[in-house]
């Protein structure tokens, strides 16, 4: 599997040396995953830092009446990581499921540790990686408080435009935070202003 696009992204979060950089992503290997299997089961410790390569995958968790809601969406060149169950060792609440087929690059639990505990670099890509995953949950989190369906749905579309190709309806609209009903008003409102 070709690694530029794992090099790329390490470059584009960590400025160091082209040396340090292909010394990280040769400690990534190879991993894939056919449409439906599971990165990572609720109740399981996440072990895998994953950087998918190709494909597209769904995090989701159970509410109170036994309904998946979709609480993350990854499309390709994206750090797959359940961080609490990861960095804890903690047994998840959520589930992630490949919506496709996917190509990705991995590390253990282990061979993170060791990388940070052995470049300093890598310390430094990994806090530009962890402060980006949580100001995302961050400001998805606010937006379900102070924006409206209509510009959640909006950014959505925005900042992960495969999303349709991909996710089932119901998935997006639980994501959303609305009723498949409502998501279909919305994207029928949108087509009408194309």
């Amino acid at each position: 599997m070709n690694r530029d696009p794992l090099i790329n992204f390490i470059q584009s979060n960590l400025p160091a040396s082209q040396d340090i950089i292909i010394n990280i992503a040769n400690e990534f290997e190879e991993r894939e995953y056919a449409k439906n299997d599971f990165f990572l089961k609720a109740g399981k410790v996440s072990n895998d830092y994953l950087f998918l390569v190709e494909g597209f995958m769904r995090a989701y968790t159970i509410d109170t009446e036994g309904n998946e809601v979709s609480t993350y969406f990854y499309p390709k060149n994206r750090v797959v990581l359940e961080v609490t169950s990861f960095f804890m060792r903690t047994s998840s609440m959520e589930s992630i499921q490949a919506l496709s087929d996917c190509k990705a690059f991995h590390l253990t639990f282990d061979q993170l540790n060791n990388l940070f505990h052995t470049l300093p670099e890598f310390r430094e890509f990994g806090r530009k990686i962890l402060v980006k995953e949580f100001s995302s949950y961050k400001q998805r989190t606010l937006s379900l408080i102070n924006k409206t369906a209509e510009e959640r749905y909006t950014e959505l579309i925005a900042t992960n435009p495969e999303i349709f190709k991909f996710a089932q309806l119901k998935h997006i609209a639980s994501y959303l935070g609305i009723t498949d009903t409502s998501l279909s008003r919305i994207r029928r409102e949108f087509s009408k202003k194309d």
